[in-house]
């Protein structure tokens, strides 16, 4: 067996040499993307039939999580004496997370006002039953995010895939397994070996990434079908501009700041991040993302702990369309009803915003639950349930780009967490896709 950094060479040799009639995996899986999306659009009724393609891919790779992530932070922490750093790392993911998170929020806020996408569009009576379900969730508050954290169970965490539940989980064990000493290693060394196969495990399952990806565009167009990107296409327009923009400066910043290779670690991300997009589903790049993020010289340790950790606290992409979303609606209700929205009661819904973002673990549409809540607060008359109406349509499709964003920004934050604790390894990250030793 290869030790982990020839192993990381060989795989990037092996890039580097691979034959134009032997595609890469991003190769393949955007073709898988390109077909889906024509089956959908010429044979619909066939494309909304392949969604048990996606569904199979996409359960694959939640069986691959919970072993996956509680391995890699157990072995990260107690395995490479990262124990007294866990403090430290967690409050610095944390500060960025806020940064981040509060600037993409400011930008969706700009773009949306200066677009104006909700002038105009008249909310009418719809049939709402999908959103009065939605409604009977709620997002978390910051005490029951808190208590939500710790699981009674640990077995029911992994069930349900709660990503959050496992971290926390997870590194109080590495700080037992740690606290225990020499009679710890062994369970160190068997959980080494179950993440190198879980990594492995991992590549079998990309093998089926095309398949899968193509079957979730398929189905997503069958149902839809491209009309509906004209439909509300000003909404979709400027929520993709306003992600572009946050990309461009905000990751553009961080990454100069953090004196990040940009091309190497756009190379890194690409994988992950098409396969966040087709499969609108942050869960689905996670393994992948992982192991991407440790060949590119982000420390496993960091790499189990804040990648996860992001998923309930970092969630760039949504955050902005909450943004956008919320004063979309609010638009729309001055267009119906002539109610309107001045800009200090929006900083002040952006406010609001910034709290109820946080507490999105483990709530079904987590996104649409929190947009609607919010709404309820701020507009009158039931506006806030017909604008979620008018954009359930559409979610699907802007979906796609805050997931995509979602991904990119975790990975982001391995990287500076691990720069600004002196630890990322700039050498092999500059060495990330080409086939130098």
């Amino acid at each position: 067996m290869f030790p982990a950094g020839e192993l990381n060479i060989f795989i990037v040799a092996k890039r580097s040499t691979r034959r134009w009639y032997r595609p890469s995996l991003t190769t393949r899986i955007m073709i898988g993307l390109v077909a889906g999306v024509v089956i959908g659009a010429i044979w619909p009724d066939w494309g909304s039939k392949l969604f048990f393609l996606r569904d199979i891919f996409l359960n694959l790779i939640k069986s691959i999580i919970a072993p996956l992530v509680f391995s890699t932070i157990v072995v990260g922490i107690a395995g490479a004496g990262a124990l007294r750093k866990v403090g430290r790392m967690g409050a610095k993911a944390l500060i960025y997370f806020e940064i981040v998170t509060t600037a993409a929020l400011f930008i969706g806020l700009a773009v949306v006002n200066i677009v104006r996408p909700g002038a105009g569009v008249i909310l009418a009576s719809t049939n709402t039953d999908v959103i009065k379900t939605i409604g009977q969730s709620h997002p978390k508050t910051l005490i029951e995010t808190l208590v939500h954290a710790f699981p009674s169970s640990v077995i029911e965490a992994m069930v349900h895939g709660d990503v959050l539940q496992i971290v926390a989980f997870s590194v109080l064990f590495a700080l037992a397994v740690s606290a225990v000493g020499e009679k710890g290693t062994p369970i160190i060394r068997g959980l080494e070996s179950l993440s190198q196969v879980m990594f492995k495990f991992t590549n079998y399952v990309m093998m089926f990434a095309p398949i899968g990806v193509g079957a979730a565009m398929a189905h997503t167009i069958g149902t839809q079908g491209l009309g509906v990107l004209f439909n509300l296409g000003k909404l979709i327009l400027t929520l993709y501009v306003a992600l572009f923009i946050f990309v461009g400066l905000i990751f553009g910043v961080v990454m100069l700041l953090a004196r990040i290779p940009v091309r190497q670690f756009v190379r890194a991300v690409r994988e992950p991040a098409v396969l966040a997009f087709a499969t609108t589903s942050s869960e689905s790049a996670l393994p992948r993302a992982m192991e991407e993020m440790e060949a590119f010289g982000v420390p496993r340790h960091i790499v189990g702990f804040v990648m996860p950790a992001g998923y309930s606290f970092n969630l760039d992409g949504s955050t902005l369309y909450l943004a956008v979303a919320s004063v979309f609606v609010a638009q729309a209700a001055e267009a119906t009803s002539g109610f309107h929205m001045s800009f200090e009661h929006q900083i002040t819904m952006m406010l609001t915003l910034m709290i109820t973002s946080k507490g999105v673990a483990a709530v079904p549409r987590a996104s649409l639950v929190i947009l609607l809540a919010t709404l309820n607060s701020f507009l009158p008359g039931g506006m806030g349930p017909l604008g979620v109406a008018v954009i359930f349509g559409v979610d699907e499709l802007m979906d796609m780009g805050r997931t995509c964003v979602n991904l990119i920004g975790n990975c982001l934050a391995t990287v500076v967490v691990a720069r600004w604790e002196g630890e990322f390894d700039e050498a092999r990250a500059r060495r990330f896709g080409s086939s130098a030793p």
